[in-house]
């Protein structure tokens, strides 16, 4: 049996339902599941079956019809705006498809905006940001900005920016979904490595059947509910 602890994220009953004027569309009806501390967890699924609309739920990035997300033990709807950005800062990292670096910025500035955010002091933030670029290979990289950094470098940017933190779960939509086949190979070993390092637990939403089958399970968004696809 699995610890309260152990549990960093849980989805209950899932509902979202999007109105306009007398129609509605039902994305999600009822997903559930829970999420262990280290786990690497893929929700795949058709096309606008509500993959990308479950994960900004579970991000607290949008809003849910019915339900609750709980992550490390607040449930995210009984929080204010700001309590549910501080949830956000300290406990979760998000990687998009598209790498979301601010183009004024450094490769370093970029991944220290998470810690700056919630008041480290700056020295440390450097410090930090700079040991985790030169472990994802941008050590000499770390003052370029991402319009001179290639895709795979932005990207792995992006994975450190998420990190930096030592979140307890990092979100990602489509991580590798920009990228070649070489690339996208190495920014997933790279996500992997980290999580095995860390113990960061990590949520991917993927149509990438082989990066799907390398997490230690697969849950099949149909119908607006979550399946479990077996393993093997």
């Amino acid at each position: 049996m699995t610890a309260p602890n152990d549990i960093v994220l849980r989805a209950s009953g899932i509902a979202k339902t999007y109105r306009e004027g007398d129609l509605e569309t039902r994305v999600l009806s009822n997903a559930s599941f829970a999420l262990k501390r280290g786990e690497t967890l893929a929700i795949v699924g058709a096309s606008g079956s509500g993959k990308s609309t479950l994960l900004h739920i579970i991000g607290g990035l949008d809003t849910l019809t019915r339900g609750e997300v709980e992550v490390e033990g607040r449930v995210l709807s009984r929080l204010s705006d700001a309590e549910r950005g501080r949830v956000r800062n300290r406990s979760m990292g998000f990687i998009y498809q598209f790498h979301h670096l601010l183009p004024e910025f450094t490769a370093l500035e970029n991944v220290c905006m998470p810690l700056l955010i919630r008041g480290t002091p700056i020295g440390e933030a450097w410090q930090r940001a700079g040991v985790l670029l030169d472990r994802v290979g941008l050590g000499q990289r770390m003052q370029h900005k991402p319009g001179e950094l290639s895709g795979g470098e932005r990207q792995r940017c992006a994975v450190a920016r998420a990190l930096v933190t030592r979140p307890a779960c990092v979100l990602g939509d489509e991580p590798t979904g920009n990228l070649d086949e070489g690339n996208a190979a190495q920014v997933y070993d790279l996500m992997l490595e980290l999580n095995r390092e860390i113990g960061t637990s990590f949520i991917l939403v993927t149509h990438d059947s082989h990066l799907a089958a390398r997490m230690d399970r697969t849950l099949e968004l149909h119908n607006g509910e979550l399946i479990e696809r077996p393993r093997g």
